[in-house]
């Protein structure tokens, strides 16, 4: 009888070949639900861009027009210059980060633009033929003036408090801190009174 060798088996080192083809194909599915999952939000994450950038329009406008409020209201009273310069910087650089135009500190937009009697009792401005802001006339009195600004911030600081729930976490945070920004700014126009 002849001697015979047989070669041992030879084993392969890692994991077996059923286990790789299992954890592949749970893999593969794992990220076709992602993807169909990514896919599927598409539409809502449109739908939220939109509404930021229509939110994010919206306070850009507001806050130029109050920035066009606090310009008239310096013409009108240059007086009032210490106290309303660093209120109007600050709204101007909220309008810079909402991204109006060219809304900088030193910018100075026209003083007023006519406003119709209903807009002026109303307290919202009448539109302009320029396109630029049209704000109410200010008051001639100093206390009558700083009491219509202060109005404005209130309105503003409403409208952005108001966005807050609308909007998506980041631009959420930006509305409520200029919110918070402009009741500070009433505080400072009325003396703490409200």
């Amino acid at each position: 009888m002849p001697f015979r060798i047989s070669a041992p088996a030879v084993r392969r080192a890692g994991p077996p070949r059923r286990a790789v083809l299992g954890w592949a194909a749970g893999a593969g599915g794992a990220l076709a639900a992602v993807l169909a999952g990514c896919t599927a939000s598409r539409p809502a994450a449109r739908r939220a861009a939109s509404r930021d950038t229509g939110l994010r329009r919206q306070a850009a406008s507001d806050s130029a027009l109050l920035l066009a409020r606090y310009d008239a209201t310096l013409a009108a009273h240059p007086a009032l210059a210490g106290r309303l310069a660093p209120l109007r910087a600050q709204v101007a650089a909220h309008a810079a980060a909402f991204g109006a135009g060219a809304a900088s500190p030193s910018a100075r937009p026209p003083a007023t633009a006519p406003a119709s009697a209903s807009a002026a009792a109303s307290g919202s401005p009448a539109p302009s033929a320029s396109g630029a802001p049209a704000v109410p006339p200010v008051p001639s009195g100093t206390s009558a003036a700083l009491s219509a600004l202060a109005g404005a911030e209130r309105v503003a600081a409403a409208a952005r408090s108001a966005a807050v729930a609308a909007a998506s976490p980041d631009l959420a945070r930006l509305l409520a801190s200029v919110a918070a920004c402009g009741a500070a700014h009433v505080a400072l126009l009325t003396g703490g009174a409200r």
